[in-house]
């Protein structure tokens, strides 16, 4: 975490000593440092992911419910990186957009869970 601080800190000073002489520098200065925060974060996604199949291991949970799992937090992370870089630029009309359409797309790679559950629900009250 350290690390990833302080390369977000340098990359905010650098980007704040560039935006006065050239923003458009600034803005590309950003987006890099995005970039490689997101391949820091990256790497720790990786050990979430296998210690939720470590945890699918250990327990009965299906193999759909873990995929979706992990589509959901791939979405929300890239919606929130893509919807922070138009923010940071400018764009925050866009950013809003990112948004709702990650939100909408978590509700539909969710669907089929919300299904299950449903239909548990119902053979319990029916039962």
């Amino acid at each position: 975490m350290i690390q990833a601080a302080m390369i977000g800190i340098t990359g905010v000073f650098l980007a704040l000593q560039i935006k006065h002489t050239k923003p458009e520098f600034a803005i590309y200065l950003s987006i890099a440092t995005s970039i490689f925060l997101l391949f820091l974060a990256v790497q720790k996604l990786e050990v979430v992911v296998e210690s939720v199949k470590l945890i699918q291991s250990s327990i009965s949970v299906q193999t759909s419910y873990i995929q979706v799992l992990l589509k959901i937090i791939g979405i929300t992370y890239i919606s929130e990186f893509a919807a922070d870089i138009c923010r940071d630029a400018g764009y925050s009309t866009i950013a809003s957009q990112i948004g709702v359409f990650s939100k909408l797309s978590i509700l539909a790679v969710s669907m089929p869970i919300v299904s299950a559950l449903l239909e548990t629900i119902h053979g319990f009250l029916a039962g």
